[in-house]
């Protein structure tokens, strides 16, 4: 069910923000963002939240019309799906850079301003707020919790072949023209696959990838949606996909490289 006010003329970023019980944050999320100096639109993607999530969202699209959105499924149906169907939704609308992040301030909001930056004016695809390009930046995090993500980051990288500091992250904004290819493949991880997914198929497509430095902050109202299983999808996740990558054919698409680009210890 969608529910949505008129888009603005520009269209030019939104930010995706999958919730389910996030009633806590959910209010105070959206006002960082609008607050930002940089303009952006915001998607909620809610799973049927009980606790009335929704209902706060609609309340709120009453003070910013033409900027908040909603999209409203029936019950859990995995954070994959939910970025699809929010990514999917903003090509329709005409966006040129969409975002990922989290409802409950795990991904400071400033840093949206910086991952703008890095895909709308030093050209780059895909730039992804990354918790190791520069160490370990994780705040709040139990030491197995963070050995277990630090690790998880080297073995993706010597499964896939790819460079990426932190290919489980979860704050990323991508230029259209990466979704526009990538989503014609079927995207089938729904928790840490997804995210790495996402980034392999931007990789093997030939697309540019940056990693800007965050410091990631655990959650502190609400409750992890970190599980178990999630985690062991990540892992048999990525052989699973290495291996069906030597079936495929990544044909990468025309698109103009920016001339003006800097390097990446600029962004």
């Amino acid at each position: 069910m969608y529910c949505t006010n008129s888009v603005t003329a520009l269209k030019e970023s939104l930010v995706i923000i999958p919730t389910y019980n996030e009633i806590e944050n959910i209010e105070a999320i959206i006002r960082k963002v609008f607050s930002l100096r940089v303009p952006f639109d915001v998607l909620i993607v809610d799973d049927g939240s009980p606790d009335g999530t929704a209902q706060c969202v609609r309340s709120l699209q009453t003070t910013f019309p033409d900027r908040l959105h909603l999209l409203e499924r029936r019950g859990k149906l995995g954070l994959g799906t939910a970025y699809i169907a929010g990514f999917r939704w903003a090509l329709a609308q005409g966006y040129q850079y969409l975002f990922e992040m989290d409802a409950d301030f795990s991904h400071n909001p400033d840093d949206l301003v910086r991952l703008h930056e890095a895909c709308a004016i030093n050209g780059y695809d895909m730039a992804v707020g990354s918790r190791y390009i520069k160490g370990v930046n994780v705040v709040n995090w139990p030491m197995g919790r963070v050995l277990m993500s630090y690790f998880a980051g080297h073995y993706v990288r010597f499964i896939t072949g790819m460079s990426i500091m932190d290919p489980t992250a979860g704050f990323v904004c991508y230029k259209r023209t990466v979704l526009e290819s990538i989503l014609q493949n079927d995207i089938r991880f729904v928790g840490y696959a997804f995210q790495i997914e996402m980034k392999f198929l931007t990789w093997k497509y030939g697309f540019d990838i940056v990693e800007v430095p965050i410091i990631f902050t655990d959650r502190t109202k609400g409750v992890s949606k970190m599980s178990t299983r999630i985690f062991k999808e990540a892992v048999f996740g990525v052989l699973q996909m290495k291996i069906e990558s030597f079936f495929r054919h990544y044909i990468p698409p025309r698109k103009q490289r920016s001339e003006e680009k800097l390097p990446k210890e600029t962004v």
